[in-house]
């Protein structure tokens, strides 16, 4: 008889526990989650839809329910995230021009190892550097010098193609008859010293907002 008694208390707590893990573990995964939609809605708002899709997240142990649950919010460009947080000054690595493209310079430019590909070979792209869109246009950029807190990177004798950027002049055509003075000088990059960028995330606030639900949650779940 004894026996009996302490069996069904055994009985008694399994099912407890059972119940509070279960609690316990959808609490922590809503909280995740909401956790997670607050830092993507926070980064579309101030940068990019795009750059708020890099949040992922995750919860501990996967697929199962436990005493001790634990989610993780990650995102996959960290150190980008982690400047706007902090709202860091960016320096050239050169410790020269830090080179900030305008919009005649594109989005991308070739790689190194594009140049001498086999024809037909499809380049390599990347994000465009001074360097990249040289190989990507074969147009020559130019110093020019105005002061010791801006300069610029130009190219002569070139025009705007459909897209806005910068490109070769055509010999023939209606861009000949267009450009009679031998094409334009177009700023292509502005080079800077140094640019201070921002802070525009607050990456601990939204953790403490996360962490402040979880009593809500807690009861929430608990039936």
């Amino acid at each position: 008889m004894p026996r009996a008694e302490i069996d069904s208390f055994d009985d008694v707590m399994t099912e407890l526990e059972r119940d509070v893990a279960d609690a316990v573990t959808d609490a922590t995964a809503e909280g995740t989650e909401l956790l997670k939609q607050d830092l993507r809605a926070d980064t579309a708002d101030h940068l990019s839809v795009r750059l708020a899709k890099s949040w992922r997240s995750r919860l501990y142990p996967m697929g199962q329910s436990s005493l001790d649950p634990a989610g993780w919010v990650w995102t996959k460009v960290p150190k980008l995230v982690d400047a706007f947080d902090r709202g860091v000054t960016i320096k050239s690595a050169s410790g020269l021009w830090l080179a900030i493209p305008t919009p005649a310079a594109g989005a991308k430019g070739y790689t190194r190892d594009s140049v001498g590909r086999a024809y037909g070979a499809r380049p390599k792209l990347e994000r465009v550097t001074p360097g990249g869109f040289e190989r990507r246009t074969g147009l020559r950029l130019r110093f020019v010098f105005k002061s010791r807190r801006v300069s610029f990177l130009v190219v002569d004798g070139a025009r705007y193609d459909s897209r806005g950027r910068a490109a070769p002049l055509k010999a023939r055509g209606r861009h000949a008859r267009l450009y009679r003075d031998g094409g334009k000088t177009i700023v292509v990059f502005i080079l800077v010293p140094q640019a201070k960028l921002k802070k525009r995330l607050d990456v601990a606030g939204a953790a403490a907002r996360a962490e402040a639900r979880m009593p809500a949650l807690l009861t929430k779940h608990w039936r």
